[in-house]
This record gives structure tokens, C-alpha cells and sequence, in this order.
């Protein structure tokens, strides 16, 4: 053979040997790849359950823990039989449907305390929150029945339930006099009696349900957020529902700054406490006095373990698009308050508002609390059931504004307020355009570069150690040189050949 055969023999095992270590580095950087997968999916666990606070219980199952299904029924049969046998029958139609009407609620939420699914919450007990899943369930379904009617009878139908319904509403709006600082003297309310007005029942009512909202989103930004945006959406929506028109006082110092900024920093203060709370619990009758007892029955309506929510909305697109969809459904139901109150005529103060309001606070707790485990769990493959119904309540309720009157939502914006929120709204899409998707290209971009450069590298590094063949001389990397002996082959130890021979003989 002779020396150009020689050396094209050796440059074809080198090439070779260098593509047969490419394929296993490849090999290698997917097995890589797949356990580092794997770890992050550990990690993701990992970060989840580090956010859950540890707990301590005994095990203790009391009688007070059972499902007791068996007696819930024979109470149920036992009422029905007493109805049926025993109770005069009254010739009152409108008495006898409302009854028959609060009857069926009874029985269904009965079966779901003691059949449906238990939620994430278990304090102060698990049929608790099951009660509100089934009344969650019964509100749907009267806002699926009110959806199939017409204004009117939607109308009429509340006032079948109150006599006192039924009535249109007085238009009223909160900012006739905004003066802050009235220099009067001889006013008897002093210089800032209008300050002072508007204090009355529903600005702690305010401030108590900021305080709960913050439990439910337990993140200090996301609420500052909704609480501001708000405001904004008064701000815009004046010119259809007068009552939201307020000075801008009102707006800034009482809503935004006082009762919501103290609900807010009180909601923290309590969220501090849950999270380094040590929950150590023990059964009643394990507790030898009778303080301790009382201390634990107290305690029962506590929550039994807290779970640190953090939202993270910059992560990924995934978790932007669910925190923005989160604040939207959170305005949305805080506009459906107004709206239907206004359409269907039922004022403020009325029993029917404060009833909506007990079943969304509890509701939504949990409604957040599953969203969050969805979110952040990667063993949590199903959107929660109060969620799902959490988000139909309120596109059910915002349909029937839409549907009883399409007018009133559809008035022309001010051409102020438009400008306004196509600039916002288009600030929004440029960022969420540029962190996550020119952000995120140019990123996987460079990395795609650096792991060029580094495979080039390691190729080069490969070919360096080929020798360098001239007609009769040959000359190695490392400064080693041979003469070709006339036609024959060279004795040198060439690197490839070696590892080419021991691959051989390993059967590679």
C-alpha cells in the first residue's frame, strides 16, 4: 500500500471514529437532556410540596369526622314523612312552590354533603365546603334558568321571591360635590363633612372583603393590581352605570389607599402568621383539661395546613396568560355585582346581594386554591370542580347582562377612555410579545450558538489529534514524526488507530 493510501485509509477511520463520537455525544447530551427533565419535574414537586406548611396530627377519627351518609338519610326521609302524613296541607299555591322550591335545594345539598368530592379544604370540616360546592351548583343552575327568560320576567320573578323587588332602581351617582375641603365655617358637618359622608356600612365592608379576597389570592401584588384596575374600569364605565361615578377622593384615598390598602396590608399580616403557624393537632378527647378542650374547638375553625401561593406570572407564557385570565374573571365578577343589580333591580342593601356575596367568598377560596394546584402541581392533570364552576357563575352572569341589556354595555366609550385602554392593551401585547416570545427566541437562539461553538470544539479537538501525511513524511500531533518507508506502511501508534483497534477488539 502505498503512502496516499495510507493516509487516506487512516483519514477515513478518522473520520469515522470522530462521527461514531459525535452520535455518542449526542447519545449522551439526550440522555442528559432526559434526566434533567426528570430532575426539573422532581423539583417542580419538590417546590410545591416546600410551599405546603408541615403537619402534625395524631389520627384521631371521632365520630365528628365520619361521613354519618346513613343519617343524614333517615333525617331526610324522617322530614319528608312528616310533611306527607302528619302536616296539614295548605291551599296556598305561591307558599306551597316556594316551600317545594327550598325542599328540593335541601335534598340536593343533603346528598352532596355527604356524597360529592371532597376539595383541598377540610376545616371545619369537609361537609362544610361540599355545602358550598352544592350551593354553588343551585346558583348556576337559577343563573342558567334566568339566562332562558326575558328581562321582564326575570323581573317578575324576583319579586316573587320579595314582594319589595321588582321596582326600577334610582339612578345615583357619588360625585355631585367633590370639594375635599369645604372653607365654609359655619357648616355643621365641619370642613370635610363631605370626607365624612361617605362614611357608612359598606366601606367596612369593603375593607372586610379585601381583607378575605387577600386569603384567597395571598399575593401582595396581584391585589394591588386588581384593586387599582378597578378603580380604572369605574373610571370607564360612568357614563353606563351613573353610580360609578365618584370624586376622585373617593376613588383614590377611601377605596383604593384606606379600605382597600388596610384589607390588603391585614390580609398580609394574617398570611404571615399561616405560614410559620406550627399545625400540630391532636383528638378532643386526647387533651386531659378543659381549656385545652375549648382551645380546640376554637381552633377547629382554623385552617388545618396552609399552602404559600406564589404566582410566579413571569415564568413562562403559560403562567402569564393563567394570571391575567385569573384578574380578568376576578373584574369580570366585580362588574357582574353592579350590572346585575342594575338590570334586574335589586338594591344594594337587599338580602339577595349579601347571599351572592357568602357563596363567592368561600367558593372562590377554593376556586384559587385548586387554580393554583393546577397551575403549579405537575400531578395535578384536572382543572378543580369549584373552579369550573367558579369561572361558569361568572360568564353565566355577565351573559345575562349582555343578553337583558345589550344596549347599556354596548354605549359608546368616551373617546378619552378609548385611547386610554387601546394604549394599555396595546403596552400589554408589546410585552408579553417581547418576554416571551422575542425574549424567549433570542434566547434559545444563543443557547442553540453556545452548544455549536462547544460541539465544533469538541470536533476540532478530534480532528487535531488526525495525523498530517505528506508523500514520504508523516507528522503527528504530538511532535512525533515518522518516515514512510518507501511503499510500505508506517509503524507509528496513531492515536485513531489505537482507539480504532481497541473498539475492535471490544466489539464496537
Amino acid at each position: 500500500m502505498s503512502g496516499d493510501d495510507g493516509a487516506n485509509r487512516w483519514g477515513i477511520i478518522g473520520r469515522l471514529t470522530v462521527k461514531r463520537e459525535t452520535w455518542e455525544s449526542q447519545s449522551e447530551d439526550e440522555t442528559m437532556l432526559s434526566e434533567e427533565e426528570a430532575r426539573n419535574q422532581v423539583s417542580k414537586e419538590r417546590d410545591f410540596s416546600s410551599r405546603q406548611t408541615a403537619v402534625f396530627d395524631d389520627g384521631t377519627n371521632t365520630f365528628f369526622w365520619r361521613a354519618h351518609s346513613l343519617t343524614v338519610l333517615a333525617f331526610m326521609i324522617i322530614c319528608f314523612l312528616f310533611v306527607s302524613l302528619i302536616e296539614d296541607q295548605k291551599d296556598d299555591t305561591a307558599f306551597n312552590t316556594k316551600r317545594g322550591l327550598g325542599a328540593c335545594v335541601l335534598a340536593f345539598c343533603l346528598f352532596g354533603m355527604t356524597q360529592a368530592k371532597d376539595g383541598p379544604m377540610v376545616r371545619p370540616h369537609p361537609a362544610f365546603w361540599r355545602l358550598f360546592l352544592c350551593l354553588s351548583i343551585v346558583y348556576e343552575l337559577a343563573l342558567v334558568f334566568i339566562l332562558f327568560q326575558t328581562a321582564d320576567d326575570s323581573r317578575k320573578l324576583m319579586s316573587y321571591l320579595d314582594s319589595e323587588l321588582g321596582k326600577p332602581l334610582p339612578e345615583q351617582s357619588y360625585a355631585e360635590e367633590c370639594r375635599l375641603y369645604d372653607p365654609d365655617p359655619n357648616h355643621p358637618g365641619g370642613h370635610f363633612h363631605n370626607f365624612w359622608d361617605k362614611w357608612d356600612i359598606f366601606v367596612f365592608s369593603h375593607l372586610v372583603g379585601w381583607y378575605f379576597k387577600m386569603l384567597m389570592i395571598r399575593d401582595y401584588w396581584v391585589c394591588w393590581v386588581i384593586s387599582v384596575m378597578f378603580e380604572v374600569l369605574e373610571y370607564s364605565l360612568e357614563h353606563q352605570l351613573p353610580n360609578f361615578a365618584e370624586c376622585w377622593w373617593d376613588h383614590w384615598l377611601m377605596d383604593v389607599l384606606i379600605c382597600n390598602g388596610l384589607g390588603i396590608w391585614f390580609g398580609m399580616m394574617t398570611l404571615n402568621y399561616l405560614n410559620i403557624k406550627t399545625y400540630s393537632w391532636r383528638g378532643l378527647w386526647h387533651i386531659p383539661t378543659y381549656s385545652g378542650k375549648l382551645k380546640r374547638i376554637v381552633l377547629q375553625f382554623t385552617p388545618y395546613s396552609w399552602t404559600k401561593f406564589e404566582w410566579r406570572p413571569t415564568e413562562n407564557l403559560h403562567r402569564w396568560l393563567a394570571v391575567l385570565g385569573i384578574i380578568s374573571l376576578f373584574l369580570l365578577a366585580e362588574l357582574d355585582t353592579f350590572y346585575l343589580k342594575a338590570i334586574l333591580w335589586i338594591p344594594p342593601p337587599h338580602f339577595l346581594n349579601w347571599i351572592r356575596l357568602m357563596v363567592y367568598v368561600p367558593t372562590g377560596a377554593v376556586a384559587l386554591r385548586e387554580t393554583y394546584q393546577f397551575m403549579d402541581d405537575p400531578n395535578c392533570k384536572k382543572f378543580g370542580q369549584q373552579s369550573w364552576l367558579i369561572a361558569a357563575i361568572i360568564v353565566t352572569e355577565f351573559l345575562i347582562v349582555l343578553k337583558f341589556d345589550f344596549q347599556l354595555v354596548m354605549r359608546p366609550f368616551p373617546p378619552h377612555v378609548t385611547m386610554g385602554w387601546s394604549i394599555g392593551l396595546a403596552l400589554l401585547f408589546v410585552y408579553t410579545l417581547w418576554r416571551f416570545c422575542f425574549h424567549f427566541f433570542i434566547g434559545k437562539r444563543r443557547r442553540t450558538t453556545s452548544a455549536t461553538v462547544d460541539h465544533s470544539s469538541e470536533t476540532s479537538q478530534h480532528v487535531k489529534s488526525e495525523p498530517v501525511h505528506s508523500s514520504n513524511h508523516r507528522v503527528y500531533q504530538n511532535g512525533d514524526s515518522k518516515q514512510s518507508a518507501g511503499n510500505g506502511t508506517s509503524k507509528s501508534s496513531s492515536p485513531y488507530r489505537t482507539r480504532y483497534r481497541a473498539r475492535t477488539a471490544n466489539g464496537t
